[in-house]
């Protein structure tokens, strides 16, 4: 077992040895093997990968979603079993109930919890103020955009306070303006909320400009190959991707999962 790769401030995840094994009558795949890693409170950590390298599986397992065949996963000390409201978690797909509009989807979680109404309005105020769709509260899902479809999945996640903001490759399935937009978009809610985000995605600009840490991962079986901190002066802009340190990260990138 390799040493776990180590969280930038407080630990608040901590992966050890974790497997996966997917069986069927004849045979086996290990989609995940010897997974150690740690995240820190507050941090944006991406895991960066091919397809069928196991980052979504990784992600299910955080979110209890799917069970890891072996090692042990925690969170802030206690062992991650089942789904919870302390893990928050967004799709590629746009998940949002249909038949509500975009207010009453904010609001989903909280009412669940037994929110009184006066709070769940003002918990969907602030969202929809950081989202930047205040005039659309009363829109439902099949008026809106898929970059706002995104942007009310994300603040229907964070509505509930979880520890942890859970992404699939949530913006996988935007055209090219609007992932960059999108991009902007959650490092302005990530510098308000500080929620730690796990991120998941196979496009390495994205990764670089998001994240403080990115791990690659390597397939057959699922492992994390390689850690690499993301440090840039200055608040990121659109700027910030010409920066000589962003291309070079970049570009070191593209070679390691050349290979």
């Amino acid at each position: 077992m390799t040493a776990a790769l180590q969280a930038a401030g407080p630990k608040q995840i901590e992966i050890a040895g974790l497997g996966k094994t997917y069986r069927a009558r004849k045979a086996a795949y290990e989609a995940l093997k010897g997974i150690d890693l740690t995240i820190g409170k507050n941090e944006f950590l991406t895991l960066l990968g091919p397809s069928g390298c196991g980052k979504s599986t990784l992600l299910r397992i955080l979110a209890g979603l799917e069970d890891a065949t072996e090692g042990e996963l925690r969170l802030e000390g206690e062992s991650i079993v089942g789904p919870g409201a302390d893990r928050g978690m967004v799709f590629q797909g746009y998940t949002l109930f249909p038949w509500l509009n975009v207010r009453q989807n904010i609001e989903y979680g909280p009412k669940l919890n037994g929110t009184p109404l006066l709070e769940r309005r003002q918990i969907s105020d602030y969202y929809l103020k950081m989202i930047k769709l205040e005039k659309f509260a009363t829109a439902f899902p099949k008026q809106l955009s898929g970059g706002m479809k995104q942007r009310v999945a994300i603040a229907r996640a964070l509505a509930n306070k979880p520890k942890v903001l859970l992404m699939d490759e949530p913006f996988g399935a935007l055209d090219a303006q609007t992932k960059l937009e999108m991009q902007e978009l959650l490092l302005e809610v990530w510098e308000k909320e500080k929620t730690t985000v796990v991120f998941i995605t196979h496009d390495i600009e994205e990764a670089v400009f998001l994240s403080q840490r990115i791990c690659v991962m390597g397939a057959n079986p699922g492992r994390i190959i390689s850690e690499h901190r993301v440090e840039f002066p200055g608040v990121r802009s659109e700027a910030t991707r010409q920066l000589p340190e962003f291309l070079a990260l970049k570009k070191e990138l593209q070679a390691l999962l050349k290979h």
